[in-house]
C-alpha cells in the first residue's frame, strides 16, 4: 500500500518542493500552522536549574543583603566624624569593638567612635560608612587616625540594596543563567518551577551512515548529524532523544517517524530531504499529515532542500544531510520551535560588528549564510570567511559566527561592516 501511495502521491510532494520560499515566509507559514501548548512544568532543585526556563515569576522573599554591610576592610564610622580629615590633620576615633565576619555588632557607635570591620561585615548601629584601612593608622590600641574623609554610604551596601523583599527577582520565561542561579540562592530559593525540556527525536537517514563506533566500510561514513544536532537541541533548551539510523527506504523512515511521534514533541530527520530517487522524507511526511508538508525548499544556502511539516499536531523537520546545512537550518527553524514550546522569544541571537576581509558573491533571491572567523584588526574586529562546501563540518568548527547576505543582494564588499551572528 505504501509503494502505491508513492506512485500516486509523489507528484504532490514535488509540487511542494518546487515552491521554494524565502526563509521568513517559510518560518511564518510553519508558525501559522502550528499552535502548541507550552510544555508542562516541573519542580527542580537549584543545582539542576541552569538553562531551564522559569514557569512563573519569582518574587524575592527577603532583602539582600539582609543587613548593612561593609565592602572594604577597615573601620565602620559615622561619616560626619571624618569630614575634613587629611594627612596633616587626621580624624581621631576611638575603637570600641572588633566586628568579625558573621557576628552581630554589640556596640552602638556614638560620636567619635568606630569599630574595626572586615569586608562583608555587618555595620553597627550609628555607622553609615566604612573607611578603608589603607587610609588609617593606629595611634595606640584604642585610637585610630583617619587621613581621608568618607561620605555617607561610602564603601557600604545597604540592606536590600541588591534585592528588595517582595520585588520581582526573575520574570516568567527567563532562561536561567549562572547569575540567576546565584540570585535565587541569595533569597533562599532552593527549588524552582520550570518548563519541561521539549523532547526532540533525532533520526539520521541514509544507506551509507554508520554509528561513530563502527569502522566505516568503503562508501560508508560515520553519523555526524545525530550528535551535532543533539548538542544543538540541548543548547536550545530541549532534550535530545537519539532514535537511531534509518535506511533510505519509505517503510523504514515511515516507521521510525511514526513511532517517534508518541514520545517526542519535535522530530528531526537528517538526510533524505531532497528529490533524488532515494530521498523519501517528503513522501513520508506527506503521508503522516494533515497538514503534512508545509515547506519543501527554502531560498537559502546552505540548506535549500529543507522540509518543514506538521503531522499529528507535532512539527517535523527534514534537514539536509550535509553537516553544515543541517546545523544552519536547525538554527533557523528547529531552534524557534523548541523556544516556542518553552515560551521563549525566538530569533534573538548575540551579534558583533566586524569588517569583512574579502568580498563575497551571492545570487539575488537567495539568502546566503557565510561562516566567518573573527580576528582582532587594527581598528576593531574583522570577519574572515571560512570557505568550503556544506558537507564539511570543519567550516563550522573553524567559524565563530555567520554573516547573512540578504536575498535581495548580490554580495558584500571587502571592508564592509557586517553583523556577525555568533555560534
Amino acid at each position: 500500500m505504501l509503494a502505491s501511495w508513492v506512485v500516486s502521491k509523489g507528484a504532490i510532494v514535488l509540487d511542494v518542493f518546487f515552491n521554494v520560499l524565502p526563509v521568513p515566509a517559510a518560518l511564518a507559514k510553519f508558525m501559522a500552522h502550528w499552535s502548541p501548548e507550552l510544555t508542562p512544568t516541573e519542580d527542580v532543585v537549584l543545582t539542576a536549574a541552569l538553562d531551564r526556563v522559569l514557569a512563573r515569576t519569582v518574587l524575592a522573599g527577603e532583602d539582600v543583603p539582609p543587613f548593612d554591610r561593609s565592602t572594604v576592610d577597615g573601620f565602620a564610622v559615622c561619616a560626619a566624624d571624618t569630614f575634613g580629615a587629611s594627612e596633616s590633620l587626621p580624624a581621631l576615633l576611638t575603637v570600641v569593638e572588633d566586628i568579625h565576619m558573621g557576628q552581630t555588632p554589640k556596640q552602638k557607635l556614638s560620636g567619635g567612635e568606630t569599630s574595626r570591620i572586615a569586608t562583608g561585615g555587618m555595620l553597627p548601629p550609628g555607622a553609615d560608612a566604612a573607611a578603608m584601612v589603607e587610609y588609617t593608622e593606629m595611634i595606640d590600641d584604642q585610637t585610630v587616625a583617619l587621613t581621608k574623609p568618607v561620605a555617607p554610604g561610602e564603601n557600604v551596601i545597604r540592606r536590600g540594596e541588591d534585592i528588595r523583599s517582595s520585588a520581582q527577582l526573575l520574570p516568567q520565561g527567563q532562561r536561567l543563567r549562572p547569575a540567576d542561579i546565584g540570585a535565587l540562592a541569595a533569597v533562599g530559593q532552593t527549588r524552582v518551577l520550570v518548563r519541561q525540556a521539549p523532547k526532540v527525536g533525532i533520526i539520521s537517514t541514509g544507506d551509507e551512515i554508520v554509528a561513530p563506533d563502527v569502522t566505516p566500510a568503503p562508501g560508508q561514513i560515520r553519523d555526524i548529524n545525530s550528535y551535532s544536532l543533539g548538542a544543538a537541541v540541548q543548547a536550545a533548551g530541549g532534550e535530545p532523544l537519539y532514535l537511531g539510523l534509518a535506511k533510505d527506504e519509505f517503510p523504514a523512515v515511515y516507521t521510525a517517524v511514526q513511532d517517534s511521534l508518541a514520545s517526542c514533541d519535535v522530530v528531526v530527520l537528517s538526510g533524505g530531504s531532497s528529490v533524488g530517487a532515494r530521498d523519501v522524507a517528503a513522501k513520508v511526511l506527506a503521508e503522516l499529515g494533515p497538514p503534512g508538508v508545509l515547506v519543501h525548499g527554502v531560498a537559502l544556502r546552505p540548506g535549500k532542500p529543507l522540509i518543514v511539516a506538521v503531522c499529528q499536531g507535532k512539527p517535523i523537520f527534514g534537514l539536509p544531510g550535509h553537516p553544515a546545512s543541517a546545523l544552519i537550518t536547525f538554527d533557523l527553524f528547529v531552534r524557534p520551535a523548541i523556544q516556542r514550546l518553552l515560551g521563549l522569544n525566538f530569533g534573538v541571537k548575540p551579534t558583533v560588528r566586524a569588517c569583512l576581509t574579502r568580498s563575497l558573491a551571492s545570487t539575488a533571491g537567495r539568502e546566503d549564510h557565510v561562516r566567518v572567523r573573527l580576528k582582532a584588526g587594527e581598528q576593531g574586529l574583522v570577519a574572515e570567511p571560512v570557505l568550503g562546501k556544506s558537507g564539511l563540518i570543519t567550516t563550522l568548527v573553524q567559524a565563530d559566527g555567520t554573516v547573512i547576505i540578504p536575498s535581495g543582494h548580490e554580495g558584500l564588499s571587502a571592508g564592509e561592516e557586517v553583523e556577525v551572528y555568533l555560534i
